[in-house]
């Protein structure tokens, strides 16, 4: 797509820009104006209206990590690799220090977040305090280095789970093409 198209354009054009500096060709072959430029679609924001739709439609299992994603502004992975040490109700606040991941063997992979500054401390609303509380005492495992985010069988979330009850849900309120990512974007305007 023109999105890797860009991105093989940058990188073949610092490759031959190295090569000018050391001497092994005259010139940069890479003149093509524009060509390294990606042409991004803006994504929708959802309104709060439609996250609650969302998070009142989804499995309650997964109704607060909507939340979460929306007016916290956790990634997917980041969500799936909280724990309750994570989590401090008193305060108010959720550490983000993991992410987890599976690979294409369905192993767990588990690691710091997406970049150095991926290690945060967020605050968490008020008015989800208690939602949260709720879902820890029904749904998260047990202990301090238990998941938050759970599937039917007590075991973590599995990926593939929370994209179907996703799909299922955003096609119910009439929002078919947002992303989970999307709820990000709503954090950050908020």
């Amino acid at each position: 797509g023109a999105s890797t198209s860009a991105k093989c354009y940058r990188l073949l054009r610092s490759i031959l820009t190295t090569a000018v500096e050391d001497g092994l060709i005259s010139a940069n072959p890479c003149t093509i104006q524009g060509a390294g430029i990606e042409p991004s679609e803006e994504r929708p924001i959802p309104t709060v209206e439609q996250v609650y739709m969302i998070a009142n439609t989804i499995d309650e299992r997964m109704r607060c990590l909507v939340l979460l994603a929306a007016f916290v502004g956790l990634r997917k992975g980041e969500l799936l690799g909280l724990r309750r040490c994570d989590v401090d109700l008193r305060g108010a606040e959720i550490s983000v220090v993991q992410q987890r991941q599976l690979d294409r063997h369905g192993a767990h992979l588990v690691g710091p977040p997406k970049s150095d500054a991926g290690r945060r401390v967020l605050a968490l609303p008020a008015s989800l305090v208690a939602d949260l509380r709720s879902h820890l005492e029904m749904y998260a495992q047990p202990g301090p280095e238990g998941y938050v985010f759970t599937g039917e069988k007590g075991g973590p979330l599995a990926p593939h789970v929370l994209q179907d009850a996703w799909a299922k849900a955003r096609a119910e309120v009439g929002v078919p093409d947002l992303h989970l990512h999307d709820l990000r974007h709503l954090a950050g305007t908020l």
